[in-house]
């Protein structure tokens, strides 16, 4: 557990980062362009965003944790790719596909989730290092 807890503060700590990168600095722009989509920012919930991300990094986290046997960096990086792709697709060409956003925020989007899945991946690969197990 309590590499599940270490691995979990890890990866939300770098997945908050990149979406600082990732929204406030690269998309900024795109944000300001679409500003009529979103909340302004005094009525923004970040203390929700967090909780949201947090929990799904002890999700994403969990979920290796609890069904992968082999446990190292490299699968954990494999993992990090597999969840990023799939979240990266509903996230940017999904939104993409009912939102009128301009497509460089959908592509930032996927390639963004794409990234923060491999990181945290990787870091649940390292952080989970240990005797294999199977659990059901």
């Amino acid at each position: 557990m309590k590499k599940t807890l270490l691995a979990t503060v890890i990866v939300f700590i770098a997945w908050s980062i990149l979406d600082f990168i990732i929204h406030g600095l690269i998309l900024s722009s795109s944000y300001e362009a679409t500003a009529h989509l979103w909340r302004p920012m005094e009525e923004m919930k970040n203390g929700l965003m967090y909780l949201v991300t947090l929990i799904a990094a002890f999700a994403f986290v969990s979920i290796y944790v609890r069904y992968f046997k082999e446990k190292c960096s490299g699968y954990g990086l494999k993992y990090g790719l597999w969840w990023g792709l799939g979240f990266g697709v509903s996230m940017g060409y999904g939104s993409y596909s009912v939102m009128d956003i301009p497509y460089r925020m959908a592509l930032t989007w996927f390639l963004g989730s794409l990234v923060e899945g491999a990181v945290g991946g990787w870091i649940v690969g390292t952080v989970d290092k240990g005797e294999a197990k199977v659990t059901a």
